[in-house]
């Protein structure tokens, strides 16, 4: 028996096709589970097509006046959660547009004039990033805000500074913080960096080549915020490098916050006791009633995996993509939302973490009087007051921190004539470097 053929295509652009999509196909092409988080971007760039085409007389005003009043009402029923978006419609930009329809009739069909989806998506998509890096970038001030507190309420409270997790030399707590800080500087100057080179405009590429209609595209670009519009057509609906880097600064500033974490982490232990973290920022065990454990720390230094997985998955992505746009590229969104979103919680978690902790500073003066963190101030003193060669004061003073290592004792409660056995210049000035700090 013959397969009775449909008729029933997708209006938005079922003219060449009899039948409709099979049930598998519209569930591996439909993307409105994933992109209907541009609807605010999608709208707001329509927006700016419809008063373009208007200007350039390509629209009446009575229909331009019609799509933008119908676009402004999809955006209070989306606002309110009354909107009803339909799989069979693919993706946000045909949702919006059939119910623009819906709600206009024929006027709706003209607002798609002199635009491919292809040049829309790329449109919604830079926009939305620009969005999401101005979020970001504020999160980050704020995580910055609390370092900087940290570190001036902490800028005299010495605690150990380590190389390869070894006591190396004092530090304050003070400036232990102040180095994350500096790299969550860092952080946001490429995110600023990235939002400043994606700012460019591809609404008038249409598909690929551009239109024969009479459109300004400088007109749209200006309109949407972006310094001007894309170079070239085809490049400008294809590319999605910005995407990339995007995911590259959020894996970055990812890596940053776990390497805090774990600093977080090792000093909640009992072994290092520098930091307790508040109840509403620690778990417990289901089977060890003293557990009090950093999971916030801990989750967000297991969340990096996702972001560097992001950055991967987009970049395999466009790896063998031959211009212009290609169906690949909807797979862009969904690792660049989850990246922001992981890394907004991420930022967030760590902020209210650290501004509920409580240092404890005397744990840490004991830590850093540990150790022989003043053995390279012993050497430069050595250096600076008696003129030896630092090749040579390092050794004098290596051999003085094995005779307090078999002694027992810290470098300050070693006897002068000890010290002067090794090195008989030394004198009772050397006491004053040699303590972590006076009290």
């Amino acid at each position: 028996m013959k397969k009775k053929k449909s008729t029933k295509s997708n209006t938005m652009w079922g003219g060449r096709f009899e039948d409709k999509p099979s049930d598998i196909m519209e569930q591996i092409n439909a993307s409105i589970g994933v992109d209907q988080r541009l609807w605010r971007q999608d709208i707001r760039g329509s927006i700016a097509h419809c008063q373009m085409l208007a200007k350039q007389k390509v629209l009446s005003k009575k229909d331009s006046e019609a799509i933008i009043r119908g676009l402004e009402q999809i955006a209070e029923e989306i606002e309110s959660g009354r909107f009803v978006f339909k799989t069979e419609l693919e993706d946000i930009h045909m949702n919006i547009e059939s119910r623009l329809k819906e709600m206009i009739g024929e006027p709706a069909g003209k607002l798609h004039t002199a635009r491919s989806r292809n040049d829309q998506v790329a449109t919604d998509f830079r926009l939305w990033v620009r969005d999401a890096i101005d979020e970001i970038t504020h999160l980050i001030e704020d995580l910055q805000g609390t370092l900087d507190d940290l570190r001036d309420k902490h800028a005299n409270d010495p605690m150990p500074g380590f190389t390869h997790l070894q006591a190396a030399q004092p530090v304050t707590l003070g400036m232990h913080l102040s180095a994350y800080s500096c790299m969550l500087n860092r952080d946001k100057l490429r995110f600023l960096d990235c939002r400043n080179r994606m700012n460019e405009s591809p609404l008038g590429s249409a598909a690929l080549a551009g239109t024969p209609y009479p459109i300004d595209r400088n007109f749209t670009a200006e309109t949407l915020g972006f310094d001007q519009p894309t170079a070239s057509t085809m490049d400008g609906v294809s590319a999605r490098d910005f995407a990339a880097e995007f995911l590259f600064c959020c894996a970055q500033a990812g890596v940053h916050l776990s390497r805090l974490a774990e600093e977080i982490i090792l000093w909640s232990t009992t072994q290092f006791g520098f930091v307790r973290l508040s109840d509403s920022w620690s778990t417990g065990s289901s089977i060890m009633p003293q557990k009090k454990n950093p999971d916030a720390a801990e989750l967000i230094r297991g969340k990096t995996g996702r972001l560097n997985g992001n950055l991967i998955n987009l970049l395999t992505v466009q790896k063998a993509l031959p211009l212009a746009y290609n169906k690949d590229l909807q797979e862009d969104k969904e690792p660049v939302f989850d990246s922001f979103d992981t890394l907004s919680l991420g930022l967030q978690a760590m902020r209210g973490m650290l501004e509920t902790a409580t240092f404890d500073t005397e744990r840490m003066l004991e830590a850093a009087e540990d150790g022989y963190t003043t053995a390279t101030r012993l050497a430069d003193w050595l250096v600076m007051e008696l003129g030896i060669a630092f090749r040579d004061a390092h050794h004098i003073t290596g051999t003085i921190v094995k005779m307090a290592e078999k002694k027992g004792c810290k470098l300050h409660d070693l006897a002068l004539a000890d010290m002067q056995a090794v090195e008989k210049g030394i004198t009772d000035d050397i006491f004053r470097v040699l303590r972590v700090k006076t009290r």
